[in-house]
């Protein structure tokens, strides 16, 4: 059956590739990023979370983007930033982006308002079908599980972040692996084993400087 966050959203296997972003507050951002890609390195390729991001890790075309705004029409404005730098450029140019938000978004209903909005706007741009959403916060919680359950860490990240695929890449990579539809299911057994206090202990150490 498949894991629900709210009956607003699907849940599916993320695609993570980090690159350095650029922001007005050179130290929001690098402390952001640093946290991003040591979540990237512990988590999402250290625990094989997403089978597909760690050969992509290194790549030149792969942006982590750091919004250090906390309004929501800065927020907004953000957003269609690299929703528009990512239709703009070839997949050569730049492949997909983690768009964070260090300073906004921590109650994780205001991140899920925020998300419908964007995914909205996603719409009303004509992009619905080449470009996807992935959503990841430090709260978040599936709908119908333990508020405590190991599984939640599959998309917890440091900061609250929308990641931004193009389709085609999304639909090139789930052919290439065997069994794709298993992938939140092998997840759920690889949190599990690990247990919540060790990946809590993990997670903390994240914000270690």
């Amino acid at each position: 059956m498949p894991r629900k966050r709210n009956s607003r959203c699907k849940k599916s296997c993320r695609l993570l590739w980090p690159d350095a972003g650029l922001v007005a507050v050179p130290l929001v951002s690098e402390r952001a990023e640093r946290q991003i890609r040591r979540w990237l390195d512990e988590f999402v390729v250290g625990l094989n979370l997403c089978p597909f991001a760690r050969p992509l890790l290194g790549a030149q075309s792969l942006r982590i983007a750091v919004c250090p705004e906390a309004g929501p029409a800065s927020l907004q404005r953000a957003f269609l930033k690299e929703l528009d730098r990512l239709q703009r450029s070839t997949e050569q140019e730049l492949a997909t982006t983690l768009l964070a938000f260090p300073n906004a978004l921590d109650d994780f209903d205001d991140y899920l308002h925020f998300l419908d909005g964007a995914q909205d706007l996603l719409c009303e741009a004509g992009l619905e079908g080449l470009v996807q959403l992935a959503s990841f916060h430090p709260d978040y919680r599936f709908a119908g599980e333990a508020p405590q359950a190991a599984s939640h860490y599959s998309n917890r990240s440091p900061y609250p972040i929308i990641h931004l695929l193009r389709e085609d890449m999304v639909e090139r990579a789930l052919e290439d692996f065997a069994d794709p539809e298993r992938i939140p299911e092998r997840n759920i057994d690889t949190l599990t084993a690990v247990g919540v206090e060790e990946l809590e202990r993990r997670w903390q150490a994240l914000f270690t400087p």
